[in-house]
């Protein structure tokens, strides 16, 4: 039997290492370079987490986590905040700051050529000269290239998230499975059995299942609110004065409850507040926990974020939630490499 060992470069809490592990690629460590993500990462998936910029990593670190693997696979999910619809500013960036974390992947890749390589990014990555270099440096050094945007609700995640998957190998062609998932799992189905909490207060029996304060003014906006509507259901006078102008018009997917019966929206790192999308409860008046956040990001249940003697922080953890590859896309992902391997012989 083969020895296959694979690194998750800019892992995060855990999200895609957590699906591999789950479909039994076994991941030997991930690199990220914040240390809030030690604690999640290390605690759930038995991996070594090391504390450093990829742009730091060099290919002989990597050959050395790699050891005696027969097997070596290379994922990650570069982060991609200068791809979001949000960040166009970036477009000239080059190969600098963000921009050039997708470059570093490149080049490891380039400096180790590991078996088998998969990428995760929002679809806007492959309009960028970024992710055309990425690609054309794989296929220069002999990999077999496959990339498509997926619907996560295929692959069982509870919310409406599209992805770019890319996945490479120097053994022949490869792709994404098809989607097993019949019908999308809805946010009743997730999150339904979760206890009713408050705004601003947590669950005695689970602290990560937390929610953010709202206002006087906020708690009576979420009451006035309808799942799926917007802040046009509202009385006037709790219409927000930016929402008044011709340019805030436009922006009717904030200060939104979620319906129980279509998958969520897509999670961001601000979807604890109310007001930062359509992240209010169906039903409970207050956004989103960060536990029902992370369920909606396909974490189990039990996945352990913070030690339970630290307190948490919405803000990093919502980051942390909010930036994760979904569990079940990286089990995806990881069926699609299963199947590869044994198609080449490599199991």
């Amino acid at each position: 039997m083969k020895k296959v060992s694979c690194v998750d470069l800019f892992c995060g809490a855990g999200g895609l290492t957590h699906g591999l592990v789950l479909e039994g690629v076994p991941v030997v460590a991930g690199i990220d370079i914040d240390p809030a993500c030690k604690f999640p990462y290390e605690t759930n998936n038995q991996a070594k987490f090391i504390e450093k910029s990829v742009s730091d990593f060099t290919s002989s670190e990597l050959n050395e986590l790699y050891a005696d693997s027969d097997v070596r696979i290379l994922a990650g999910c570069a982060p991609c905040q200068p791809f979001s619809s949000y960040a166009r500013r970036y477009e000239h960036g080059g190969k600098d700051g963000k921009w050039g974390l997708l470059y570093e992947f490149s080049r490891l890749a380039e400096e180790t050529c590991p078996d088998l390589i998969t990428m995760e990014n929002v679809p806007s990555v492959a309009k960028h000269e970024v992710f055309n270099d990425f690609v054309d440096t794989l296929k220069r050094i002999g990999y077999h290239v496959w990339y498509s945007v997926i619907d996560c609700t295929h692959y069982g995640v509870p919310q409406t998230r599209k992805r770019m998957v890319l996945l490479a190998s120097l053994h022949g062609e490869i792709k994404l499975t098809e989607s097993t998932c019949i019908q999308p799992i809805t946010v009743r189905e997730a999150i339904r059995n979760l206890p009713a909490i408050k705004a601003g207060e947590s669950d005695i029996g689970d602290k990560l299942h937390v929610t953010s304060t709202l206002s006087v003014k906020n708690l009576q906006r979420i009451k006035a609110s309808k799942p799926g509507g917007t802040w046009r259901d509202w009385p006037e006078h709790l219409v927000a004065d930016c929402h008044r102008t011709d340019r805030g018009k436009t922006y009717s997917s904030v200060y939104g409850r979620m319906e129980w019966d279509k998958p969520a929206p897509t999670m961001t790192t601000q979807c604890y507040g109310f007001g930062n999308g359509r992240f209010g409860h169906p039903e409970q008046d207050r956004a989103i926990s960060l536990r029902e956040a992370a369920i909606l990001q396909s974490f189990p249940q039990d996945y352990v974020f913070v030690p339970k003697e630290q307190k948490v922080s919405l803000r990093i953890l919502g980051r942390m939630i909010g930036n994760a590859v979904p569990v079940k896309l990286g089990q995806a992902i990881a069926r699609s490499i299963n199947a590869h391997l044994s198609d080449v012989n490599l199991a």
